[in-house]
Formats: C-alpha cells, sequence, structure tokens
C-alpha cells in the first residue's frame, strides 16, 4: 500500500505528511461506517427476498428466513448468532430509525453508535423510538451528535426513553431482574469466566462482603494478592469446601488425550470437551496429565476416554434407531471438541444431527451425524439448504450449500494421534499407524503404560507385504476391555474404570508430598464408552 510520504524516514516526516495522515485515518473511518450501512440495507433486501419466495412454497409465516442470519453470518466471516444480531440491528436502522441510518450511511456516526441507540429504544413504541431518533440524529442535531461521547449519547437516550414512557422503563428493568443468571465461558491458559447476572444491589453486595473477607485476610499476614482470596473465597463458599481446600473439588475429568500424553509422558495437547457449554479447550500435555493425576490423588478423577482405530480416527458405529444413543452422540460432541459443526460458528453444541437427513435415508451413524447449535439445526432446514459428507486430508468433513448456490465446508479438528509402536509420538508427515492394544481381559497401570502387539497373522492369511486388516476396536492403554471371547453388552458403551493394582504407588505431581491418602472402595461406573463396528 503506497502512503502519502511513504519513502520518507520517520525522522524527516513532516507535520503536513502527519496531517494528511491524520486526515486519512477520518476518511477511512467514514468509509467503513458507510460500508456497513450498505451491508445493512443488502441484508435488509435479502430477508425480504427469501420470506416473499418462501411465502409463494405456502410456508408458515414463523418459519420463514430462517437461514438468513447463518447467509449473513458467513458472509460477513462471523458467527450464525453474530449473524442474526446485526440482521436484527440493520431491520430496525432501515425500516424504524431512517435518521440513525442516513447519519451511519454519511460516516457521521459509527456502527457501533447506531447500535447502542437501537439497543437503548428497543422496549419504546415505534413512535417513540422515531421521536428519539429525530432528537439525537435529525439535521438540527449532527454538529451535537459529533460532539457527543458515548456515554453521554447513551445517557441523553435514557433520558429521552423515560420522558416518552416511564411504564415502559420500569417494565424493562422487571424484565431484566428476571433473567438473571449464573453463566461460564472459557478463558485463556485454562481458565474460566464465572459470571452472575444478578439486581445491581444483590451483586454490590456480595462483592462488598468478599473484599472485607479479603482485607482481613490480608491483615492477618495471608500472602495471597486481593483478587486471590477473593476468588478462593467465592469458590470455597460456594462449594462448601474448607478454607485453603478450593482446588479440591471433585469432578469428572472429560478429556480427549492420547495415550501417550495420559501414560508415557508425551508433549501432545489435551482437550477438555466439558466444563462450560463449548468446552474449555485445548491444553498443554502436561497440563492435561496433572489434571488427572490430582484427580487421582484426591480420590475424585474419572477418566472418559475416546478410542481411536489405528489411523487415528474415531471409532465408527451405527444404528438403526431415529436418534443417537447416547454413546454415539457423546462420540459425535467429542469429534467436534463440543462446539457447532458450521462455519465461523463458536456456539456449543446442543443438538445431534444427521447430514443426510433420516427422511431421505440418512444413516444414525457416526460418519452421518455432527454436532450443531440449536440456531444452525433450524437453519439447515430451511427451503434450499443441502449437506453432504466428505473428506479433506483423511478427516470428516460436511459441505453445506445455502439457497443462494454458495458453498463452504467445516471440517472436524484434528483428534490427539494415538501411542505408536515405538511408544512415542510419529511426527513425520506420513504418520504411521499406531499398533493397536491386544483385546484381552487383562488390565493395565495407569503408572505404565504397557502396550502389546497383537499376534501375528497366519503365513498363508496375508502375504508378505500386504496391509494387515485393522481389528473392529482398538481400547486406549490402561483401560479393561471386555473378556476374551465375549462380545461388550451394548453396541455403544460398556461400563469401564482403570484400577490400581494392590502395592503401586500412585503417581503425585511434582511439589506434593507425604503419604498418599486412603483410597475410599471405588464404585463401578457405566460411564465410559466402548464402541466397536460390525
Amino acid at each position: 500500500m503506497i502512503l502519502p510520504r511513504a519513502t520518507d524516514t520517520a525522522s524527516s516526516v513532516s507535520k503536513q505528511a502527519q496531517a494528511e495522515w491524520v486526515d486519512l485515518l477520518g476518511e477511512l473511518e467514514a468509509m467503513k461506517n458507510t460500508v456497513t450501512a450498505t451491508q445493512a440495507r443488502l441484508a435488509v433486501a435479502l430477508e425480504e427476498a427469501t420470506k416473499a419466495d418462501e411465502a409463494k412454497q405456502g410456508i408458515r409465516a414463523e418459519r420463514r428466513g430462517r437461514g438468513v442470519p447463518n447467509q449473513v453470518g458467513a458472509a460477513l466471516q462471523s458467527s450464525p448468532h453474530a449473524g442474526a444480531s446485526f440482521l436484527g440491528t440493520a431491520r430496525v436502522w432501515v425500516t424504524g430509525m431512517p435518521f440513525t441510518f442516513d447519519a451511519l450511511r454519511t460516516g457521521v456516526l459509527s456502527s457501533w453508535r447506531a447500535t447502542l441507540l437501537v439497543r437503548e429504544t428497543s422496549h419504546l413504541s415505534a413512535e417513540d423510538r422515531a421521536r428519539i431518533d429525530e432528537e439525537i440524529c435529525g439535521p438540527a442535531a449532527l454538529t451535537a451528535l459529533a460532539r457527543t461521547g458515548t456515554r453521554r449519547l447513551v445517557a441523553r437516550v435514557k433520558e429521552l426513553a423515560g420522558r416518552l414512557d416511564v411504564q415502559a422503563c420500569v417494565k424493562r428493568n422487571a424484565k431484566a431482574v428476571a433473567e438473571r443468571c449464573v453463566s461460564v465461558r472459557p478463558a485463556p491458559d485454562l481458565m474460566v469466566y464465572l459470571t452472575a447476572l444478578v439486581p445491581m444491589q444483590q451483586g454490590v453486595q456480595a462483592y462488598a462482603q468478599l473484599k472485607a473477607h479479603a482485607e482481613a485476610a490480608k491483615a492477618t499476614g495471608d500472602g495471597r494478592g486481593a483478587g486471590q482470596i477473593m476468588a478462593d473465597t467465592l469458590i470455597e463458599r460456594v462449594t462448601s469446601r474448607e478454607p485453603g481446600k478450593a482446588d479440591d473439588v471433585p469432578v469428572t475429568i472429560n478429556l480427549l488425550v492420547s495415550d501417550q500424553t495420559l501414560l508415557a509422558g508425551g508433549d501432545q495437547p489435551g482437550v477438555v470437551v466439558e466444563g462450560a457449554p463449548a468446552g474449555v479447550g485445548t491444553v498443554p500435555g502436561p497440563v492435561a496429565h496433572s489434571l488427572a493425576a490430582h484427580g487421582i490423588d484426591t480420590d475424585a478423577a474419572w477418566l472418559r476416554a475416546i478410542y481411536v482405530d489405528p489411523r487415528g480416527r474415531l471409532l465408527a458405529t451405527t444404528s438403526t434407531s431415529r436418534f443417537h444413543p447416547p454413546g454415539l452422540a457423546a462420540l459425535l460432541r467429542a469429534r467436534g471438541q463440543g462446539i457447532c459443526a458450521t462455519s465461523w460458528c463458536d456456539a456449543p453444541v446442543r443438538h445431534i444431527d444427521h447430514v443426510v437427513p433420516h427422511a431421505e435415508g440418512g444413516e444414525t451413524s457416526l460418519d452421518n451425524g455432527q454436532g450443531l447449535c440449536v440456531r444452525c439445526n433450524h437453519a439447515k432446514q430451511a427451503p434450499g439448504w443441502r449437506q453432504k459428507v466428505t473428506e479433506i486430508d483423511g478427516r470428516h468433513a460436511v459441505e453445506t450449500t445455502t439457497p443462494t448456490g454458495h458453498t463452504s465446508v467445516s471440517v472436524v479438528p484434528v483428534p490427539p494421534e494415538p501411542v505408536t509402536s515405538t511408544g512415542h509420538d510419529d511426527t513425520s508427515s506420513a504418520p504411521r499407524p499406531p499398533q493397536p492394544v491386544q483385546p484381552t481381559g487383562h488390565t493395565h497401570t495407569r503408572t505404565s503404560p504397557v502396550v502389546s502387539r497383537p499376534p501375528a497373522p497366519a503365513r498363508d492369511e496375508a502375504k508378505d507385504g500386504a496391509e494387515r486388516p485393522a481389528p473392529a476396536w482398538t481400547p486406549a492403554v490402561g483401560m479393561n476391555g471386555p473378556g476374551k471371547g465375549r462380545i461388550p453388552r451394548s453396541r455403544y458403551s460398556i461400563g469401564c474404570a482403570a484400577r490400581r493394582p494392590r502395592g503401586a504407588i500412585a503417581y503425585r505431581p511434582p511439589g506434593r508430598r507425604g503419604a498418599a491418602r486412603p483410597r475410599s472402595p471405588r464404585r463401578s461406573r457405566p460411564d465410559l464408552a466402548w464402541a466397536h463396528t460390525r
């Protein structure tokens, strides 16, 4: 890109050139706002045209235009939820707030400030919203609008709304109180945001008590920071743990991790597929190993393993049922790491869906299944949407075609690689299939990754150099398999647990000293999935 005075060095740029750069930044910002207004008009026109076409097809009014937010989100390279939000805001700009739309189109008003005007008038009638639109963004108010900050602008809109319809403002506050909730979402570095949306007075009171407790603890010589004490105290009180025991909460670790990382000290990352609506995400190998080890030490860890075939893929299984059985649904969620399979969508999986619909002959199988959020599952049922299963680089993929003919392909994430025949990760460009564990009734300990090779086939069964057939299923290292000569009691699930033999020493992470705690008798739980192909 060629900029004004771009050939000059930084020390020799004149004030005039710097002024030109500032003017150019302002012009580009105004152009961004104009582009946003154009996108809004196009999105509204697309929705109107789609609804008109579906009305001719006899589709009910409440079902018309269900796929438009997904199309808008894909075009804007954002999630379907963001596409729906933009479409709803654009609809108000175009049809209900013409002065705001003109200010956005001419570059006077930014897209964020225009969005705030829509949000702060959402509870008003169309007539009152139109009055505020003219009062704030009318021709006579554009000069003042350019000098008004965002917080003052929002305060001005709230003041006008209270004057025009105070009853609507009271109802809005009551609705907000009814929507109080607690949510959790992933944060960087294996942390989560635990958020409570509560009335203002309750939230202030809770924060004040936590802060007072932290200050009192600091006064007695506690070496933790005030924020650390507040966070630990919150967890201890919510989980009814003793002080200083916030980290000893018994949980089930739903971890998608290779046996090399878990048992042999490998460095491949793991994936925590639960713990938040869309999972916690990828964690380093040592962290995944430490999570499992800490749970074992506190006698609170249950490990759910996902089994792979010798090529590193999740096992395929089918069902004649219309709905996906629990074991198959768990595999589909784990394969997508708990995130919706639609491109650009980061929402958590809520529906287990058939790629090719069951009514059209689609199988209830791992290959024909995918995890979707509610919005994406409903959108693909709109007229003109088609999906088919494909494969890219050996991984499961789904190709989606929209009513306008645009296509997108979503590919499942790469799962952690299983242990190789040498017991180390294979980092070559062409991965070789690992040697499977011999499916016997013997048990391996957590601390010793013993991998047994399958018996060599007879000479008359395979020619020299021919590829040996893969076994029907491959259990993970350290887990009990079905007894020799026996078939699992279900095609999808069988209870499994890795038990430590008597006399074995429990693994303890570095820094933990002292004798191991006495272990309480463990109850068997059928919460591990064993799957095999037919």
